[in-house]
C-alpha cells in the first residue's frame, strides 16, 4: 500500500527532473543537495521503484519516473492553485481582466466581489470588449487574465464550459423566408459575427447586416426592437432576447468554448482570480436568465 506522498516529495523530484541535476535542484528549491537526494530516496521508498537513473554526467527519469512527472506536477499545481485560492489577504498587486462583452449583464460582479472579499489588497482593473480584441491585448501584454471565447486555432486557455451558438430575436419575430436575413452583430472581429456569416454562406442564405454595434447594450436593443436576429450564446443570452425556432430552417452556428487565460502559476494574484471565475462556472452560465 502507497500511503500519502509528501508535497514537498514530488517538489524536488520536479526539480531534478527538469534541470537534469542535484546540484541545480537544490539551488532552485533554496535546499541542501543532501536534502534533494533524501528526497528523491524517500519518494522512491514509499513508491518501491527507481524513478531516477544517476551516473557521473548526468540525471534522467527511469520510465516509471517518467510516467510520474504528469502526477507529480498535476498534484504540485493543484496545491499551488489552492494555496494562491486560498490566501488569507497574502495576495497583493494588481490584475488587469479582460472579459467577453458576453458577461456584462451577468453575475461575474458577484464573483468578482467574492474575490475582492478575500483578496483586499489585490487591485482589479477590468476591461470588457470583443473576444479577439481581448486576445490581441493579452498577447501583447496589456491584459494578465481573459475570460472569454476561445480563439479558433488557440489551444491556450483553461476550459470553463463548451456550447454551441444560437440564432436569437424579439420574442416572436419570425424572419421572412423571401428577404435577406436582417442581422445585428458584432463588429470584425467578433467570433459570433464569422460564425453567423459562415453558416449563412454554407447554405446559401442571403443576409443583410442592418445594425452593427461593439456594445452588448447596443445589439440587445436592437433586437428587441425587431430590427434584426443577432448569434448569441444560449447559456448568457441577456433578457428580452428568445431562441429562434428551429423550424424556421435557420443553420446551426456551431460551438463555442469559453476560456479562462492567464499568466501562469508564477502570478499568484491571477492564479487565485482565474480560479475564481472556474469554481463560479454554474452562477455565470445561469446569470443572464
Amino acid at each position: 500500500m502507497i500511503g500519502n506522498l509528501n508535497i514537498e516529495l514530488l517538489r524536488s523530484f520536479l526539480a531534478v527532473v527538469e534541470s537534469s541535476s542535484f546540484t541545480a535542484a537544490a539551488q532552485a528549491l533554496g535546499l541542501r543537495q543532501s536534502t534533494v537526494s533524501g528526497h528523491i530516496a524517500r519518494l522512491e521508498q514509499a513508491l518501491g521503484r527507481p524513478l531516477l537513473t544517476r551516473d557521473t554526467h548526468r540525471v534522467a527519469p527511469t520510465p516509471d519516473g517518467q510516467a510520474m512527472i504528469g502526477f507529480a506536477r498535476e498534484v504540485v499545481d493543484a496545491q499551488d492553485r489552492l494555496r494562491a485560492f486560498f490566501s488569507p489577504g497574502g495576495l497583493r498587486g494588481r490584475i488587469r481582466l479582460g472579459v467577453s462583452e458576453d458577461y456584462t449583464l451577468s453575475t461575474l460582479a458577484q464573483v468578482l466581489a467574492c474575490f475582492a472579499g478575500r483578496h483586499d489588497a489585490v487591485d482589479l482593473q477590468i476591461t470588457v470588449g470583443l473576444s479577439r480584441t481581448l486576445y490581441q491585448g493579452y498577447d501583447a501584454g496589456e491584459l494578465d487574465v481573459i475570460f472569454c471565447k476561445r480563439r479558433r486555432g488557440d489551444p491556450r486557455g483553461t476550459l470553463a464550459w463548451t456550447e454551441d451558438l444560437i440564432w436569437t430575436g424579439r420574442p416572436g419575430f419570425v424572419p421572412d423566408p423571401a428577404k435577406p436575413l436582417p442581422l445585428v452583430l458584432y463588429p470584425p472581429p467578433s467570433m459570433t459575427r464569422t460564425l453567423a456569416l459562415d453558416a449563412l454562406e454554407t447554405v446559401g442564405r442571403s443576409w443583410r447586416v442592418v445594425c452593427t454595434s461593439g456594445s452588448l447594450m447596443g445589439l440587445r436593443a436592437a433586437v428587441e426592437a425587431g430590427l434584426g436576429i443577432a448569434p448569441h450564446s444560449a447559456k448568457v443570452m441577456p433578457p428580452g432576447l428568445a431562441a429562434i425556432p428551429e423550424a424556421v430552417g435557420l443553420p446551426p452556428l456551431g460551438a463555442v468554448e469559453f476560456v479562462v487565460l492567464g499568466p501562469g502559476r508564477q502570478h499568484a494574484a491571477a492564479t487565485a482570480l482565474q480560479e475564481t471565475i472556474l469554481a463560479s462556472t454554474g452562477e455565470l452560465q445561469g446569470a443572464a436568465h
